[in-house]
């Protein structure tokens, strides 16, 4: 009952300038989870102490605690460090003319590998970035210092919650792709704006993601009839604050 009493709806707001709809956030302690309406505002259940969890794919994962202060206030405001794709460093030769048609003709170019070329299968994309294991970071012969940083300063922590994140995006966008809105708010109830996130609730509190990317359909739906009755719970004591 203590628990009860001291939790209470906090209203919040992303501050950022651009893509702060349809951001997630997460109270890590009670499991409760929303999104940002398109003018970046959010409402969550909370008590202090209690972790909040920021996350979209246009920023990088961001922890905040409610402290008494903010708790005592019941609003906060966050800004969130936007993921920028930097570039290699690009040299031009100080020889060039001006002249396009002639200019072209100077550049040399290699032409990159292409396994089709050589009849062997490969992967052409954007190579994933590799998390070191930690084993091979100090080994008694050497010392990776940029993947030790990635450690210490959280990169590689921070990494794996966002790839997490991206996978879930993914498994909910086939389930809703495959199900269509109107069986959730049909069968079970859901407003519209929040099926999203009610899938992405049973995405981390189920296997229903394995369950579904392996064609285990029956289960998909033992998960979903379940996760609902409790999600309805959830939406009817928002309603009530």
């Amino acid at each position: 009952m203590q628990f009860l009493a001291q939790q209470k709806s906090l209203q919040g707001k992303i501050t950022n300038n651009t893509d702060i709809e349809g951001i997630h956030v997460l109270n890590t302690f009670s499991r409760y989870n929303t999104i940002t309406n398109e003018n970046g505002h959010f409402s969550i259940g909370v008590k202090p102490q209690d972790t909040l969890l920021f996350s979209s794919i246009k920023y990088m994962p961001e922890k905040v605690v409610v402290t008494d202060a903010i708790f005592e206030k019941g609003v906060i405001t966050v800004k969130l460090t936007e993921i920028v794709n930097e570039l290699d460093e690009v040299f031009l030769e100080p020889n060039l003319s001006g002249n396009i048609a002639a200019d072209l003709k100077k550049i040399k170019t290699e032409k990159p590998i292409n396994f089709d070329d050589v009849g062997i299968p490969g992967f052409k994309g954007e190579p994933e970035e590799k998390i070191v294991p930690l084993y091979f970071v100090v080994t008694p012969v050497s010392v990776d210092i940029e993947a030790l940083y990635k450690y210490i300063s959280g990169y590689y922590k921070e990494l794996k919650i966002r790839r997490r994140w991206e996978i879930e995006n993914n498994a909910v966008a086939q389930m809703l792709n495959y199900y269509t809105l109107s069986f959730f708010t049909t069968t079970y109830g859901i407003p519209e704006n929040r099926v999203y996130d009610f899938l992405l609730f049973c995405a981390e509190t189920t296997q229903i993601e394995s369950d579904f990317k392996k064609e285990k359909y029956g289960n998909v739906l033992l998960v979903l009839d379940e996760k609902a009755k409790i999600y309805a719970e959830r939406l009817s004591e928002e309603n009530k604050k």
